[in-house]
């Protein structure tokens, strides 16, 4: 196999916390990573595209995926499935990029036994119930299905406490501040001078 150069860094977080919102900050401070796009069998929502936002399956296109061994990790959520294809994280990789990928504790599991190396950044809430009122501000979600995702939420944290293979945990209570923090983890776990496009300190 090739010699690889760039670094995997795997983001997760209940949902609400932040983590794409700073994912996005991350990429425009390093033009040198890369993010890794999911395949779903989920229907594009409105404002999704095509290799942007996901690779869109139909269930068959997935399991085919699965069979030859296209996917690194896989898991089905509400009834859709989402996996994380292998080919786009070992080309970026060796041509000397990193790649964040967006997982969930249990996904992340999954993905540490083909990439143990992979570095794992927790991202958390200050609380479950400041969890609830940033849920409750988006106004995305019916009551049900806001419960439902702060039930979610209580099972991830205690099985990312138990299980995860986390090497930071960053309390997103204030943006400016974690993704200060996050900036200097950078930094470090890249091997690189801070690189903003179009940014100021």
């Amino acid at each position: 196999m090739p010699e690889r150069h760039g670094r995997l860094i795997v983001f997760s977080a209940p949902s609400g916390a932040g983590k794409s919102t700073l994912k996005d900050a991350l990429m425009s401070r390093f033009p040198m990573l890369r993010y890794s796009i999911s395949a779903t069998t989920r229907k594009p929502r409105p404002g999704e595209h095509e290799g942007e936002h996901y690779f869109f399956k139909t269930p068959e296109e997935f399991q085919g995926m699965i069979d030859s061994g296209e996917l690194v990790e896989h898991m089905e959520v509400h009834k859709n499935h989402y996996g994380t294809p292998r080919a786009p994280i070992l080309k970026a990789l060796e041509a000397g990029l990193s790649v964040i990928l967006d997982l969930d504790v249990y996904g992340k599991v999954n993905f540490d036994k083909a990439f143990p190396e992979a570095l794992g950044i927790l991202i958390l809430p200050p609380s479950l119930e400041e969890l609830r009122r940033r849920l409750a501000a988006r106004k995305a979600d019916s009551e049900d299905v806001m419960r439902l995702r702060l039930e979610n939420a209580s099972k991830e944290l205690e099985f990312a406490a138990a299980h995860g293979k986390y090497e930071y945990r960053i309390v997103n209570d204030s943006f400016e501040y974690a993704l200060e923090e996050l900036t200097r983890i950078f930094e470090k776990e890249l091997d690189t001078p801070r690189a903003r496009a179009g940014t100021s300190a």
